[in-house]
């Protein structure tokens, strides 16, 4: 089989990407110093790429897998599977416009009061197919202009109509054009600090995104690349799951062994099994961390010996398995 050529991204999302696969089991040695760091899988070939190209890379081919942000598939339109959320590189991609413009706190008042004025609005963003789109579907934009696209301008080439709705290709610091260069800007924000510290105000949501696993779509048909792309999303998927869930182990006296029971959520049925002390018992069992401080009370009523660990992995083999199989 030829290897399995997997895309990682670089920049952002970089260092959870590589604590991820260290956590599902992987070895990775040089990602500081080459773009085709190594693996201690002899079937995967590793390429460091810019998450923006990865959901192209994957859909034409290039690469069989990869992992990039929902915000780059939907930006390059491109045709790839998605088949994990990795859920982290949680970003929302927001319009923000100057905090002083008091008066504007919706996209739809911003275009509206623009109009009106006759000024044309004017927006900086990475997301030229995102925005023109989200544009296009606003209520206020195809009142007045019907279905004519926005004019997108980049320093190769301009498409659109409609010069009153233009929207300019950054090549980063989106944050610094308003109100000069721009009277709005799409970016993606985590917590909104660097909008706040150049005295911008969000003022409306486009998406949310997160990191997620992909795959070429003719990679899948292929068997032997396809079980290969399958054993990478158990292991990745296990890993995903184990950051949500507690492995805990806990003392219980046979009397008291049926409440507790009854009290447990578990990921199947829980292990119960008799110590050497005449009546009681161990039980051992998976819970959500979610669920911890809410059972924290009914383990220090009911048992003793409580002993919690948080699980690198959680392989749902048969869930997998059920997939890779339709």
């Amino acid at each position: 089989m030829d290897k399995l050529r997997f895309a990682l991204p670089k920049g952002s999302l970089e260092k959870e990407t590589f604590s991820l696969l260290e956590r599902a089991g992987y070895k990775i040695s040089g990602p500081e110093r080459t773009y085709r760091p190594k693996i201690n899988d002899s079937e995967i070939e590793l390429k460091l790429l810019r998450p923006q190209e990865i959901p192209v890379f994957v859909g034409e081919g290039m690469q069989d897998v990869g992992i990039t942000g929902i915000d780059w598939i939907q930006e390059t339109q491109a045709e790839v599977e998605t088949l994990l959320d990795l859920e982290y590189g949680r970003v929302t991609l927001v319009v923000a416009v100057p905090k002083p413009w008091t008066s504007i706190n919706s996209f739809s008042e911003l275009l509206d009061d623009f109009m009106k004025k006759k000024k044309t609005v004017r927006i900086s963003t990475e997301y030229l197919n995102t925005v023109s789109e989200y544009i296009k579907i606003n209520s206020v934009y195809s009142n007045q202009f019907g279905n004519s696209d926005p004019l997108i301008i980049t320093p190769w080439w301009r498409k659109g109509t409609n010069s009153k709705v233009s929207l300019f290709l950054s090549f980063g610091a989106t944050e610094a054009k308003p109100p000069e260069d721009a009277e709005a800007i799409v970016d993606i924000t985590e917590t909104g600090t660097t909008f706040e510290q150049n005295d911008l105000k969000v003022i409306d949501t486009i998406m949310e995104s997160t990191a997620v696993f992909i795959a070429n779509k003719d990679s899948l048909k292929d068997n032997r690349k396809r079980e290969k792309i399958y054993d990478v999303l158990t292991l990745l998927k296990g890993v995903v799951d184990g950051r949500k869930n507690l492995h805990i182990f806990v003392n219980v006296k046979e009397e008291n062994l049926s409440e507790l029971l009854n009290s447990l959520p578990a990921l199947k049925n829980p292990t119960i099994c008799s110590l050497s002390t005449e009546g009681w018992h161990s039980v051992n069992t998976v819970i959500e961390k979610v669920d911890f401080l809410k059972l924290l009370p009914i383990f220090r009523r009911l048992a003793q010996g409580l002993v919690v660990y948080e699980p690198r992995q959680i392989l749902h083999l048969e869930e997998i398995e059920g997939r890779n199989r339709k």
